[in-house]
């Protein structure tokens, strides 16, 4: 297994030349990029996965943060998702609760710490959100933090760096042209790919990175596609970019706004606002969902001329391919599969999929079959978990529009979640409901969205121990101590532009 072909740019096709030619220098690896098919550049959220990939493909942060416009992400806010109300909401940090027992720690909460938000009450990175503060200090290595984190990052831009990345430092070649065709030989794996001007294209292992075409993994091996539209309903997106003044706040976390048949996204760069409306066309006409988008930005951006702006129609189909490593073909990105953007999963997909065949790229044509068939098993894991935690968000809420009711309909309710409720009645989520390694969804992620929409917590026969209470006392006086040493992530991102060159400095107190 020498030679590699990638088919399709964006960020899925070159941060998986990136994340190989990093991890195997040897590969000879050819991305054909179509001239003629534009990318759909609007995953703008990352998960703290990313920085470690980052790292990986030797890119520094400073120039990550500054090629792509990016700001810190911290989390997602939740607001009107329970009931719509003034005083609806609700933040899903990236920083895990204290360690210790949950159900103490939850009896602590409830008897020490009322009319406290459960984040509020067990990560300081609730507090830092509240004041839109950066996680680390400049002085801090790469990479690291006083607090977890992730990315907002302009998706057009960040596929530029890592092409340039790609091709200049990573020895990975670049070819602008189509496919016309694709060769399979007697055993059915791919050969080689037919281009319109230039000559045949022969390769060991092809990734499809190709978007909703998915010309290799569909349109030549035939994988068929499984519709999980039964459980999210979501099929429709209207986005828009609004430039921001260079004063103004930059927020540490994505917003999720509820509508009447959907929700919003508000996600701050330094330079610009990507703000977008996701609704169900069985619920919602497309004239409705621009009119609840217009009226958000009148709402949240006064001053802004929302009547000059032009806002993107995406339609998208909801579900994933039934295997994603087909003989010597692996999709990766949407070519695999996509759901709504909540929690954005999107982009963490590819770096897992990537991080697994990395790991486990197989030495020669004899063991690949082994190599398919495990990967298959465990993104079939990962894609029912995906839809399970995003169907929480929804099961959870008591809004009453016909859209909000079906989403709560027994029969859209995937049977594990539905099982997981009942447990969680009785007990909080534990790793005991999550037992892979790198579940994509932590017990915490659970908990959070869980106590955070109001599920009663579970308290027959808990206590709350006076070492759990003393663990929320350490998570009000961090956020306290935290949120005087961080700087603003506007002031952060003025003084990183003012600065020509990265300085390797090291933080005395960084945590990654």
């Amino acid at each position: 297994m020498q030679k590699v072909a990638i088919v399709g740019g964006g960020t899925a096709g070159w941060l998986s030349a990136c994340v190989l030619a990093a991890r195997h220098p040897t590969l000879a690896i050819t991305l054909v990029e179509s001239p003629n098919i534009p990318t759909i550049g609007v995953g703008e959220g990352t998960w703290p996965t990313m920085r470690d990939t980052l790292a990986t493909i030797g890119i520094s942060e400073a120039e990550f943060l500054r090629e792509c416009d990016a700001s810190f992400k911290q989390g997602s806010r939740f607001d009107g998702w329970v009931d719509g109300s003034a005083t609806d909401s609700y933040l899903h940090p990236f920083t895990h609760p204290p360690q210790g027992d949950m159900r103490e720690l939850l009896a602590a909460w409830q008897a020490e710490a009322e009319g406290t938000a459960f984040a509020a009450a067990m990560t300081a990175q609730h507090a830092i959100c509240a004041r839109n503060l950066a996680p680390r200090q400049r002085t801090m290595p790469d990479y690291s933090g006083a607090l977890n984190y992730g990315y907002h990052l302009d998706a057009g831009k960040f596929a530029a760096l890592l092409a340039r990345h790609a091709t200049e430092r990573l020895g990975v070649a670049r070819i602008y042209d189509d496919v016309t065709g694709v060769i399979t030989g007697e055993n059915g794996d791919i050969v080689a790919l037919e281009l319109r001007s230039h000559s045949r294209l022969v390769g060991d292992f092809f990734l499809d990175c190709s978007g909703q075409a998915a010309i290799l993994i569909s349109g030549e091996l035939g994988v068929d596609w499984i519709d999980r539209s039964d459980v999210s309903f979501n099929d429709r997106a209207l986005a828009v970019q609004v430039p921001v003044t260079l004063d103004s706040p930059v927020a540490s976390q994505t917003i999720a706004t509820a509508h009447e048949a959907g929700w919003l996204w508000d996600i701050a760069l330094p330079t610009r606002r990507g703000i977008g409306c996701v609704y169900s066309s069985r619920f919602l006409a497309d004239e409705d969902s621009e009119r609840i988008l217009l009226g958000y930005l009148r709402v949240n951006m006064p001053g802004v001329d929302v009547d000059q702006l032009s806002p993107r129609k995406l339609s998208f189909s909801t579900g994933h391919r039934a295997r994603f490593w087909e003989r010597n073909c692996l999709a990766v990105g949407l070519s695999a599969g996509f759901i709504e953007p909540l929690e954005a999963s999107a982009i963490v997909l590819i770096e897992l999929s990537l991080t697994a065949l990395a790991e486990n790229f197989p030495a020669s044509r004899t063991t690949m079959s082994i190599h398919a068939a495990r990967f298959n098993e465990l993104f079939r894991y990962r894609w029912d978990r995906i839809v399970e935690f995003l169907k929480l968000h929804y099961v959870l809420s008591r809004r009453n529009e016909p859209y909000w009711q079906a989403q709560r309909a027994p029969e859209t309710i995937p049977v594990r979640l539905s099982e997981n409720l009942a447990l969680w009645a009785e007990q909080p989520p534990t790793i005991w409901d999550l037992p892979r390694v790198n579940e994509i969804f932590s017990a915490a992620s659970q908990q959070y969205v869980l106590y955070g929409m109001k599920f009663p917590a579970p308290s027959q026969g808990i206590m709350a121990t006076p070492a759990a209470a003393a663990r929320l006392v350490d998570v009000r006086e961090r956020g306290r101590a935290l949120a005087a040493a961080l700087p603003a992530n506007r002031d952060y991102f003025v003084a990183a532009s003012a600065q020509a060159e990265p300085r390797a400095t090291h933080g005395e107190f960084a945590s990654r």
